[in-house]
């Protein structure tokens, strides 16, 4: 039996392990992604940091008037908003062509699939991180003191990656089966950010509102938010996230299971 022919015949767990392992690869193909984007460009991926930086500085001074909050707590509230979101919507639409847009890869020989899912986080992960440190000079200026409670970052983040892998594989299963529901998903981000705090307070809603900050995406956004500007995210947001993530990983974990195999033959 060959090695490509024993590969195929693993485990589903074993595949995803195989790939997961590989970072030399996965880590490597996402950072050769964001060069070649940049190419024969001065700046390069700093054009990631200062358009998002023009964006934060339009929008938060407008947006304070328009909503009467003091800009000095509406600011960074803004700021953390509008990166993570960008995170978060980047995260998802990539994911619906993880497999599609390494389809020469996955043609010519024997990858394990979640590599490629991998990659894809991995290239937003780098963009995240030329976007994010926007939010010191902001915090710096409205007086934000971190204490312990910026440690809860961590596992909400954590968090965040297990749910971004898990959507991610089952995403990139169905969308390369239905290319249509990658538009769906695209159109469904796009009304998802009015329906999350990335531009309002919370507590701006009236009590008959207040059910839309029970989507995960409102939810996950206030428990990686909340810490980096001093403060803790309520305990049903902990909760909401956790059954959230335990369904996304069994959901995933049966398609990736059944269907992995086919993604060749759907390409």
């Amino acid at each position: 039996m060959t090695q490509a022919h024993s590969n195929l015949h693993r485990s589903a767990w074993s595949d995803w392990w195989e790939g997961t392992r590989r970072t030399d690869i996965w880590w490597t193909l996402a950072w050769f992604d964001i060069v070649l984007r940049y190419r024969r460009s001065m700046l390069g991926p700093l054009w990631l940091t200062l358009s998002m930086g023009a964006m934060i500085g339009g929008m938060g001074p407008l947006y304070s008037s328009l909503f009467g909050t003091e800009l000095s707590k509406f600011f960074p509230h803004l700021a953390l908003g509008i990166i993570f979101w960008t995170f978060f919507s980047s995260m998802v639409t990539d994911s619906c062509n993880a497999f599609i847009g390494s389809s020469n890869y996955l043609k010519q020989g024997y990858f394990p699939i979640s590599l490629f899912v991998w990659r894809s986080m991995a290239r937003n992960l780098i963009q995240f991180a030329h976007q994010i440190v926007l939010y010191v000079p902001v915090a710096l200026w409205a007086g934000i003191s971190l204490s312990w409670p910026a440690w809860l970052f961590v596992p909400a983040f954590l968090l965040l990656m297990i749910n971004a892998q898990a959507l991610g594989l089952a995403l990139g299963l169905v969308c390369t089966r239905f290319r249509d529901v990658t538009q769906i998903v695209t159109s469904v981000m796009q009304m998802l950010m009015f329906l999350t705090p990335v531009f309002w307070l919370p507590e701006s809603l009236p009590g008959r509102a207040q059910y839309i900050l029970y989507n995960p995406f409102a939810q996950m956004l206030e428990l990686v938010r909340t810490p980096l500007m001093g403060g803790v995210a309520d305990a049903h947001n902990w909760w909401g996230i956790l059954v959230w993530t335990a369904l996304s990983v069994a959901v995933s974990g049966l398609l990736f299971a059944k269907y992995r195999r086919r993604v060749v033959y759907w390409l």
